[in-house]
């Protein structure tokens, strides 16, 4: 395939990216970076028909060329120049691609794209006015087309408008003054983890395993056929496997399984061992077995101090979050009662806790 013939080309092109200190949006800057997990994505998530037969030669990413004004906020973001053929009167288009991870959804988007599309154009034009002086004065000028996306991964759906006319007052009346364009929004959770098994490419594993919002989840991945894992670590290039292997990384640490598990985990993913995986899979609810030793041993404390009622041993051992716990551990600990126990964990929550 012509996927693997790009190797080269991939491995400069990720030596060249923005810096990104924020951990999800880096594993996302990684995909978006490699051509292949790139061209996958255009193929086979976007539903544009002009992009079903994008190669990774076909795409050069201009990212550090047009996004440089934004890039402390918005490294996560990448400009694709991408060739398309058989398309009379135009070779090049231009793709945006903007990563949305947060927890709530951005409803400044369409603004914020719109900034993006005037820096491109600009870019573009000085750029045709080095090559052909004079050129963007003329009648038979036009700029190229850009077709702004946004993949989201957050919880729920997006809500934003996406059309930028609509996030301006007197639309209806002034609509031939206001600039009006749409993006599109492709959202992981329009995907179940059948869908993503038929694709059956490397990025369909990605977005399974970003699909998890616990360590629980990964018993979901034991219902997946074995030789769809099998093809993946057979048909794949090592470098896209190690990419493979350190976007998951990412992808893990976000639902706190200890590094140790995670190296072991992407290691098995770099040496084609998905078999083994496969069979490893229970391995990774420790996270919640730990989480419910630590809520139990709470209540052993608390225990001391009366009978806990069945309203507050549900709020504890229904708390999810591993610091949480470890601070209310401590608290019943050093609680004399179990009304000063939950005054502590309410001003706790509240922020009052200085302690």
């Amino acid at each position: 395939m012509e996927d693997r013939t790009v190797q080269k080309k991939e491995q400069s092109q990720n030596t060249n990216h923005i810096r990104n200190t924020r951990i999800k949006d880096s594993g996302a800057k990684l995909i978006f970076d490699n051509p292949i997990l790139c061209a996958q994505f255009l193929r086979g998530y976007t539903d544009v028909d002009i992009l079903k037969n994008v190669q990774p030669e076909d795409i050069e990413d201009v990212s550090e060329r047009v996004l440089w004004m934004w890039q402390e906020n918005r490294d996560s973001d990448s400009v694709k120049k991408i060739r398309v053929a058989d398309v009379p009167g135009i070779e090049t288009i231009f793709l945006i691609t903007l990563i949305e991870h947060q927890s709530k959804v951005d409803y400044d988007m369409s603004f914020r794209i719109l900034r993006y599309i005037v820096q491109i154009l600009t870019d573009y034009a000085e750029e045709q006015e080095k090559k052909h002086p004079g050129i963007t004065k003329t009648k038979g000028f036009r700029y190229p087309p850009i077709i702004p996306i946004v993949f989201y991964d957050g919880p729920g759906n997006w809500t934003a408008e996406v059309n930028f006319r609509e996030k301006v007052f007197l639309n209806d009346a002034l609509n031939e003054f206001i600039p009006d364009f749409s993006y599109l929004v492709v959202p992981l959770s329009k995907y179940s983890d059948q869908d993503l098994v038929e694709k059956g490419d490397e990025l369909s594993l990605i977005m399974l395993v970003d699909k998890l919002k616990s360590t629980a989840d990964f018993q979901n991945l034991k219902e997946i056929p074995g030789d769809y894992f099998e093809n993946i670590g057979k048909n794949s290039p090592e470098s896209v496997l190690k990419l493979i292997g350190k976007i998951i990384s990412v992808l893990l640490l976000k639902l706190n399984i200890p590094k140790e598990e995670v190296a072991g985990f992407t290691d098995q993913i770099e040496r084609r061992n998905f078999a083994m995986l496969f069979e490893n899979f229970e391995a990774y609810d420790v996270q919640e077995t730990r989480r419910i030793s630590k809520a139990e041993s709470v209540l052993e404390l608390l225990e001391d101090l009366g009978e806990i009622p069945e309203k507050l041993k549900k709020k504890i051992m229904s708390q999810r979050d591993m610091e949480t716990l470890k601070k209310w551990h401590k608290m019943a600990a050093r609680v004399e009662s179990l009304g000063q126990f939950e005054q502590a964990i309410e001003e706790l929550a509240t922020g009052k806790d200085t302690k």
